[in-house]
């Protein structure tokens, strides 16, 4: 009975530990700043992100998608002026976490293509606005 107790005491003990904070609702719009990697160069990309729009803003150019919320912390991404296939495909967002003033999120393509696995990039959104 001792073992039992023990083990449900140490499982409790030990997912508190992995409690993550997801204020989603803070970041749903807002001005937002984040670096990235193109060919081994780091480069900071700024989008502003309305309940139905993300316009952003890379080395100069604008590029506009809209904004379909699954829920609190997942939306997909739909290029609204795609030229190429590439960009035709949506891209499913995922906020995995929450700070003060940024969140860490996942994204990968909305649809599967092939038999490919789906590669799923990590990154931290800074809200500057």
């Amino acid at each position: 009975m001792m073992k039992i107790i023990y083990t449900l005491f140490s499982c409790l003990i030990f997912t508190s530990c992995f409690n993550i904070e997801r204020n989603c609702n803070d970041y749903k719009t807002g001005t937002f700043q984040f670096n990235y990697m193109e060919d081994g160069v780091e480069k900071t990309g700024k989008f502003v992100r309305t309940e139905a729009y993300s316009i952003d803003y890379f080395e100069g150019k604008i590029d506009s998608s809209s904004v379909r919320w699954i829920n609190d912390c997942e939306f997909i991404l739909t290029n609204l002026h795609p030229k190429s296939n590439q960009e035709k495909r949506s891209i499913h967002m995922k906020i995995i976490s929450t700070s003060k003033n940024s969140y860490t999120f996942e994204y990968k393509y909305a649809v599967k293509e092939g038999n490919r696995p789906d590669r799923v990039v990590k990154g931290i959104a800074k809200k500057i606005e």
